[in-house]
Order: structure tokens, then C-alpha cells, then sequence
């Protein structure tokens, strides 16, 4: 099928300008009102991928990524790593001055908070970024803005009042983009997997150890509860390297030896961190 990517939210939201920013323009696009929704549309095939918000370098790991991740059979394609940033957007013919109520997701508004006390701005806490914008440009509200993406507010026939609002710059969003069938190698690669340990002491410390004396780096590594069997975690790792690369495939052989459980997610091209500051 033709490419086509879906991505929670509504036009205009950050996952969309993560789409372009990885496809390098605009792409056809499946908006979904939540992650449930986007995993559903992939296994239906009603689009060929969906890109996945996996964690925010402030925030942490986004709620429910990973949990999807382990119930469904996709693969990790590639990575995208999207420095994000708010704007003050507005009806036409509103000025900063008249701006009195902000309204946006909870986290865009925890991100602006030096800005909105700076101008005596009152948050109003909104379902999401791109949502706020639509909503703004829908219902009129007097004396009112949106923290969103400068792509919203022109979708949307809204004015920029102002960019780059966030009081903190190191604003990043970790992105995976999902599809049914493997990638080939990269010149640079990361594998992501989710493993559990068997209930005996170093159980954890034998399992990282493969990849420790092979020197393969470890560039995540996550525990979540696992559902269904309490107090027994799952480990999300993230390591540097393809899985058929000779180091990596001696270490994933004996932790699918030591481990109880082991899943791949994919081996895919890493993201090009350079270029976007990091």
C-alpha cells in the first residue's frame, strides 16, 4: 500500500511535524484520537505506519507506548528525535496584550510557566497542543491563546504572537516509527527489546553483563510492571548496534538463554542526533 502514517492527535500536533521532519515534507496522514486507536489502524491496515511517542527528554517515558509495544507483534522501523517548541498563537488582530487566559496540554503549560507569569497569562489547561489551537480558532474565545506548533496555527488561520516560548531548551521527543516488515542495516543502528529475568538473585546483573563484556553500549534501559504477574518486572533496552551483527547476536543468543522472556522490537537506522543539537 502507499505510505501513509498514522499519528495520535489532530493535524498540526508535534507527531505530524515529527512525520515530516523524518520523511523530509509532508506525507498523507491518519490522525488518531489515541494510541489504542493508532495500533488498531496499523494491525487493520488502514495505513502502512504509525509513528509512536515513546518518551519526552523532560516528561519521561509517554504512558502506554511501551505496554502496546508487548501486545502487539510490530516493528521498530526507525527512530525520530524532535526538538519541540511552543508558540503563543492567537485570533487575527490580537496583540500580546490582550492576551489574559492561555489554554494548551498540561505539559506545554508547565513547559511556558516563566513566560505565562512574565506576562500574567492564566493557564488553562487543554486535551492537546493542536486541539487548543482548533478549539481557539472554533469557538472565539475573548481575551484568549494556545500554546501550540507554528504548523497548527497556520492550519488552523491563527496568528504567531510569539516562538519559542518554553522556559527549557532541552525540549525532545523520542519517536518510533512502526511498520510490518524489518529494515534493512544502517550504516549507524540501534536495537530496542523487552526482556524479563528469572526470579533468582543477579538475575539483571547476568543479563546486562552479555552485553557489557561483548562492549556493546546500552542507551536505555526501562523497568515496567508486568501486567498480570505482580511484582515482576519487564525491562525495555535499548543497545547500539543491528541484531545480526556479530557481537550483538552472541549477546541476544545467551540472554534468551538466561532471561524468561525476550522480544525484539526492531533494529533500525538510529536517529541522526547531530542534527538536532544533541
Amino acid at each position: 500500500m502507499s505510505l501513509v502514517v498514522a499519528f495520535q492527535g489532530i493535524q498540526g500536533a508535534n507527531s505530524e511535524i515529527a512525520i515530516r521532519q523524518h520523511f523530509g515534507g509532508p506525507v498523507d496522514v491518519y490522525p488518531c484520537h489515541d494510541l489504542n486507536e493508532l495500533f488498531h489502524a496499523l494491525q487493520t491496515n488502514k495505513v502502512s505506519n504509525a509513528l509512536l511517542p515513546v518518551e519526552n527528554a523532560l516528561a519521561g517515558s509517554v504512558n502506554g507506548a511501551y505496554e502496546l509495544l508487548m501486545d502487539y507483534d510490530f516493528v521498530v522501523q526507525a527512530e525520530e528525535i524532535l526538538h519541540v517548541h511552543h508558540a503563543l498563537v492567537a485570533l487575527p488582530g490580537t496583540v500580546l496584550a490582550d492576551i489574559q487566559f492561555v489554554r494548551s496540554h498540561p505539559q506545554a503549560l508547565a513547559q511556558c510557566d516563566r513566560f505565562l507569569k512574565r506576562h500574567s497569562m492564566t493557564p488553562v489547561p487543554w486535551h492537546d497542543t493542536a486541539g487548543a489551537s482548533y478549539d481557539l480558532s472554533q469557538d472565539h474565545a475573548p481575551n484568549s491563546g494556545a500554546l501550540s506548533s507554528t504548523l497548527a496555527a497556520q492550519m488552523y488561520g491563527l496568528e504567531v504572537l510569539a516562538t519559542e516560548v518554553e522556559d527549557v531548551a532541552f525540549n525532545y521527543t523520542r519517536f518510533f516509527l512502526l511498520g510490518h516488515e524489518a529494515v534493512e542495516r544502517a550504516e549507524r543502528n540501534k536495537t530496542s527489546i523487552v526482556f524479563a529475568t528469572r526470579n533468582r538473585p543477579s538475575a539483571l546483573y547476568e543479563c546486562l553483563g552479555e552485553f557489557a563484556t561483548r562492549g556493546i553500549n546500552l542507551t536505555k534501559i526501562e523497568s515496567r510492571p508486568r501486567r498480570n504477574r505482580p511484582w515482576e518486572p519487564v525491562f525495555f533496552l535499548d543497545f547500539e548496534g543491528h541484531w545480526q551483527d556479530e557481537p550483538c547476536k552472541e549477546a541476544l543468543i545467551r540472554l534468551v538463554q538466561k532471561a524468561s522472556f525476550v522480544k525484539m522490537l526492531g533494529s533500525y537506522p538510529a536517529a541522526k542526533t547531530d542534527s538536532v543539537g544533541i
